[in-house]
């Protein structure tokens, strides 16, 4: 049987995300829910939009994963997308805490059993266990939440919690998160809060662990939390960077967010 990580921490995560985020929507009057968010396409009520569709969508793969069925096709998302596009701006807010909640509720609902053998494949090739589920609904959902937290508060962050579990994510996502740089170099990534050590080469657009006999061109010193943002094309200058022998133009470029 394969391995089987723990999903215990990423529900965690998960319910403190949401509960941080319905906390905030709870405070929001028409006019700041029509405010754009960090993402300048979409206002706050298109995020939380968003997230609302996500959870009903994410729903349908728990489903799945739980009782071994197929998981749904693309077919079965517009609909979900065009009822909630269709919705006001009040009703994607309120509804987007109740889908939320309920998918939230779901997944703490599961027993043990259904924690070790719960399987889903995702993206027609991809089969994960429910630790994996909840990583990428935690980072989307924690992400997303900061787009709104930021538009409200400029000193917003992305939750330690999230961050914590989010930051060993990277070196799996980058590839799809990146794109090749014009002038391709390898940087020697140290974090903080937590501490880590990564080497990120901009040509192949690929992140891992430091290598000790490794001597990178580059270097970039900076917060685990401000480098999670970056990756997600979400870095301003508003952390602590020490960057040498690229600059941050450079790697925002790499990174240009979605």
């Amino acid at each position: 049987m394969a391995t089987v990580t723990d999903a215990t921490p990423w529900l965690r995560a998960v319910r403190a995300s949401h509960d941080r985020l319905a906390g905030i929507v709870a405070g929001l009057d028409a006019a700041t829910l029509r405010k754009r968010s960090y993402d300048t396409e979409w206002s706050i009520a298109d995020v939380l939009s968003h997230l609302g569709s996500g959870a009903e969508i994410f729903s349908m793969y728990v489903n799945a994963g739980v009782t071994g069925g197929d998981p749904p096709s693309q077919d079965a998302f517009k609909p979900v997308w065009d009822t909630w596009n269709a919705r006001s701006p009040e009703e994607q807010a309120a509804r987007s805490v109740e889908v939320n909640e309920v998918l939230v509720a779901k997944l703490e609902s599961l027993t043990p059993e259904q924690h070790e053998t719960f399987s889903v494949t995702m993206f027609g090739a991809m089969s994960m266990d429910l630790a994996g589920l909840l990583s990428m609904r935690l980072s989307e959902h924690a992400v997303h939440a900061w787009d709104i937290a930021v538009a409200l508060d400029p000193s917003a962050r992305v939750a330690p919690d999230a961050v914590d579990l989010l930051i060993d994510q990277l070196p799996r996502m980058t590839g799809y998160m990146g794109k090749k740089a014009p002038a391709p170099v390898a940087v020697a990534v140290t974090t903080t809060s937590p501490d880590r050590a990564l080497t990120l080469d901009t040509g192949g657009v690929t992140l891992g662990p430091a290598v000790a006999d490794e001597i990178p061109g580059a270097s970039l010193a900076l917060p685990a939390e401000a480098f999670l943002r970056l990756v997600y094309g979400r870095l301003g200058d508003d952390a602590e960077v020490k960057a040498s022998g690229v600059t941050l133009a450079e790697l925002r470029s790499v990174f240009p967010g979605f």
